[in-house]
């Protein structure tokens, strides 16, 4: 019962993302007098098909291979390979009767939709759902903050308890320092609580903690600071966690981490909350360390394990220590626009990000890509509405990212071709086009089948 949710859930995702990127294009084909023939949610390969129906000139249905779906534009070659229209003359409802700029439209119409479901996503979610926040004064009982690179460039140590932020006390530490009053403000001072070692007594002397209160004032450059490129956030909440679910095949499987496992310690240095972990992660890169891990049943144990050289064991975290402390804040319309829009820029600048490395060999491709069935196993087991279209906003962005890729198959290759044809003022032959879609396709199945083959590998553990 728990796959079959999980696969409902991800087919359903994938059948609106899919549907309504066709209907980018075939809107925009249809506004521009461009007959579509037809209109498929998955493909249907060798002609199979679960049904189809026929109105007008167009053939709608569903096929058997849900890997995608197409529309088929009349006097175009695309992934049907089919260039037998090609050979007449063009017709006036025809895609290549059409001028550089309509066709342009039509080809980035799937993607604007896939941007704008993301986005109309983002913004619904943080108007109705509001934005989570674990209240300063709790992150202060509870270990203070994790100071990151950046924070203790400027003075900041992890543990600090955030007092005030320019004279006002602080609740909701992320929004207070990214609120615009305090970022252009021309002074800019920080209230601290932290600890230090008093000593007491003459000849019998002993050593307490005891909290002292101090003012940092951040330096005229800071600005410039928070613009700094680094992988640790700025401030986060000393974050304790557990092992959560382990990958397959993973360097955290290999030294036997197991779900619900804490790592108390690293080479001998105390694990003491989420992103201090992470330091040491990126500490040790490469090598192969010794973990201090305690088991559910409170047992004690000491592994080996190697970490990436990405800086990564190979299991997502199960945070704990804030459960039922924090605080929800909801947003107007107008505020929910904002962080809706910035969220889902900010998403899409991740993966680029995140696609780069991979391209560049910085990061290992089998650790970082997700086939069908890692992409499913998200969803998860259970039927939560908030994380089924969080998901799917996700799902939506990463393909309208992947779609304008400049890769021949892909929107963004015929988007290649077409402004080349704008800036040349002469258009790309049909062999030319014909061959490319040949490459894209080789390349995309390429794809396909290297993401089935990390989503198998994972489950057997290879």
């Amino acid at each position: 019962m728990d796959t079959l949710i999980t696969a409902l859930q991800f087919i359903l995702a994938l059948s609106i993302l899919i549907t309504l990127h066709e209907f980018g294009h075939y809107w925009a084909a249809r506004a521009f007098g461009i007959r579509i023939e037809k209109f498929f949610l998955f493909f249907d390969a060798w002609n199979f098909k679960w049904f189809s129906f026929k109105k007008g000139d167009t053939e709608y249905g569903i096929g058997w291979l849900p890997l995608g779906g197409y529309v088929k534009i009349a006097g175009m070659v695309d992934e049907s390979l089919d260039t037998e229209q090609m050979k007449s003359d063009p017709q006036p409802w025809e895609f290549r009767s059409k001028s550089a700029w309509q066709r342009l439209i039509v080809m980035i119409g799937g993607v604007t939709v896939n941007l704008i479901l993301g986005i109309i996503i983002m913004i619904s979610l943080t108007y109705s759902q509001g934005e989570k926040y674990v209240p300063q004064p709790v992150v202060n009982q509870q270990g203070g903050i994790y100071a990151g690179p950046v924070a203790r460039s400027v003075g900041f140590k992890t543990g600090d308890q955030i007092l005030s932020i320019n004279g006002v006390a602080v609740d909701n530490l992320d929004a207070q320092f990214g609120d615009p009053t305090f970022l252009t403000a021309d002074h800019k001072e920080i209230g601290v609580r932290r600890m230090k070692w008093v000593v007491y007594g003459d000849t019998a002397k002993t050593e307490t903690l005891v909290p002292y209160d101090t003012t940092l004032v951040m330096p005229s450059n800071f600005d410039e600071l928070l613009g700094a490129k680094s992988d640790m956030p700025f401030f986060a909440p000393r974050m304790l966690f557990k092992i959560g679910k382990v990958m397959g095949g993973s360097h955290a499987e290999k030294a036997g981490l197991e779900t619900g496992d804490i790592i108390n310690a690293i080479n001998g240095e105390k694990v003491l909350s989420f992103f201090e972990f992470k330091e040491l992660l990126t500490k040790y890169a490469g090598e192969t360390v010794s973990l201090e891990a305690l088991d559910s049943n409170n047992k004690v144990s000491t592994l080996k394990a190697e970490i990436g050289e990405d800086a990564t064991l190979g299991f997502q975290p199960a945070f704990y220590g804030f459960e039922y402390k924090e605080k929800v804040v909801k947003y107007g319309l107008g505020k929910s626009v904002n962080l809706g829009v910035s969220r889902s820029f900010g998403l899409i600048g991740a993966n680029a990000k995140a696609l780069g490395n991979v391209a560049t060999g910085k990061t290992d491709p089998t650790k970082s890509l997700a086939g069908p069935v890692g992409i499913a196993q998200m969803f998860g087991s259970t039927w939560n509405w908030v994380n089924f279209w969080t998901l799917t906003a996700m799902l939506s962005l990463v393909l309208a990212l992947m779609n304008i890729l400049p890769i021949p198959a892909l929107d963004g290759g015929h988007v290649m071709f077409l402004l080349y044809e704008i800036i040349a003022r002469r258009p790309v032959s049909d062999k030319v086009l014909y061959i490319g879609q040949i490459i894209g396709m080789v390349f995309l199945l390429t794809l396909i089948a290297f993401t089935f083959w990390v989503d198998i590998a994972r489950a057997l553990g290879i």
